[in-house]
């Protein structure tokens, strides 16, 4: 390893659902156990740049995803950069890896949502 690092996560995935409506408790516990894989396959597909860890930089950024039914990754904007180039550029690579994320809930249509993510090296 080059670096040592402790935290490289999201900080919470639906922080702001768009679009959706959960009016049932099935349905919020659905949703919850999704956010709960998604949250678990970023934690498992994002990495740190190399030069970002040599360098040790650090930032935070803002990802709109739109997510089909069936997990497709179907649009994605960066609305908050990081401003560090390196990490910039990692994020269309993670949105790659990600794609697709875990099928949405049974019934559950299309979901815009903002993702938050943090290269952190403490």
């Amino acid at each position: 390893m080059i670096a040592k690092f402790k935290n490289i996560a999201t900080v919470a995935v639906a922080a702001a659902l768009l679009g959706s409506t959960v009016s049932f408790a099935a349905a919020a516990k659905d949703m919850n156990d999704w956010r709960r894989e998604v949250v678990s396959e970023i934690s498992k597909k994002q990495t740190y740049p190399r030069s970002a860890l040599s360098a040790e930089i650090e930032g935070k950024a803002k990802v709109r995803l739109t997510v089909a039914p069936d997990g497709a990754i179907t649009a994605s904007e960066i609305i908050e950069p990081t401003g560090q180039q390196v990490l910039d550029d990692e994020i269309p690579q993670l949105i790659n890896r990600l794609n697709p994320l875990p099928s949405l809930p049974e019934g559950q249509a299309a979901l815009t949502f903002v993702l938050p993510l943090t290269w952190s090296l403490d």
